[in-house]
């Protein structure tokens, strides 16, 4: 009988697996292994077998090895983050899918799993980002468009999580979940209009401390373009105004912040990124942020000047 080879078992191995018997892939993997203890590749194998036989101690060993005879093969560190995952140890799978996506950025499916650990360690706003890296990369993703609709509705921002809901359903129509995430955001939406439409308009900058006290209001009471006529001016001229900062700011935070946040988390993720980089991130998260902080205070100084030229209409 011929001799077997490590390549003429691995080749039985793959077979096995393809027929759905994973026991007989791992043995022949074994007797692999036993030819040739240091192949990456037959450790590979193995780990992959390992997972599907739901042994995950063996799966992290292997992928483990994997990552040792061949530390640049980036899928090694990926599947080993996701084992460690499985296994509950999210400490040590952080740093394997790092390293993993180190190695390979367009690798989709590392930064889902990272998604998946941060979201475990109730880390949404860094989930988020991870998922939105693995749809930005593969947005036919759906599980990670599902997970990004569970994030924002667990955050209120349901117009976000409508449209990841919709692109999990386009993706998979038949998932009842990612329809139900669907109806429920759509339903609360048009809750939310409703109520908007009902309701008059409040300002969120708090009122001015004086107090109108006693005094009545006739609500029969005309304004007079003489007697009124500078204050309505004043008033229209700073109500404009207030709506170009707070359009301002809009932009501000689209523009500006989101990116800024984007790339110092970016840096935040890479262990190995330099001083340099991410001392340049932080610049220009903390320039957006002082122009965010100074529309701010111009929206809040109009605003004042509102409710006192209110004020004064109302007492006049």
């Amino acid at each position: 009988m011929a001799k077997e080879t490590v390549e003429g078992l691995c080749q039985k191995a793959q077979n096995a697996v393809a027929q759905g018997d994973n026991e007989t892939a791992r043995q022949l993997y074994l007797q692999a292994l036993g030819l040739k203890s240091d192949a990456p590749d037959v450790h590979y194998g193995l780990a992959t077998v390992c997972f599907l036989l739901r042994d995950l101690t063996s799966a992290a060993y292997h992928f483990k090895e994997v990552t040792r005879l061949d530390p640049l093969r980036a899928g090694a560190h990926i599947n080993l983050g996701a084992v460690y995952n499985r296994m509950d140890m999210l400490d040590e799978a952080i740093p394997a899918l790092r390293r993993g996506i180190q190695l390979d950025q367009r690798r989709a499916e590392g930064f889902y799993n990272l998604g998946v650990v941060y979201r475990r360690k109730g880390q949404a706003d860094l989930a988020i980002q991870a998922y939105r890296e693995a749809v930005r990369i593969n947005p036919r993703m759906a599980d990670a468009h599902f997970n990004l609709g569970n994030l924002y509705l667990e955050k209120e921002q349901y117009a976000m999580a409508l449209a990841h809901y919709k692109q999990a359903t386009e993706l998979r129509p038949n998932w009842e979940k990612a329809q139900h995430g669907v109806e429920q955001c759509e339903e609360v939406l048009k809750e939310n209009k409703a109520a908007a439409a009902n309701s008059p308009v409040t300002s969120t900058v708090p009122a001015p401390s004086n107090d109108l006290g006693d005094i009545k209001i006739d609500p029969e009471r005309l304004l007079s373009p003489e007697a009124h006529g500078a204050v309505l001016t004043s008033l229209h001229r700073v109500t404009i105004e207030s709506d170009g900062f707070g359009r301002e700011l809009l932009q501000i935070m689209e523009r500006q912040i989101e990116p800024a946040i984007k790339e110092l988390s970016t840096c935040l993720l890479y262990p190995d990124t330099s001083v340099g980089e991410l001392s340049q991130c932080l610049a220009k998260f903390e320039a957006a942020m002082a122009h965010m902080r100074k529309e701010q205070q111009s929206l809040q100084t109009a605003m004042t000047r509102i409710h006192k030229l209110g004020d004064h209409l109302l007492r006049s």
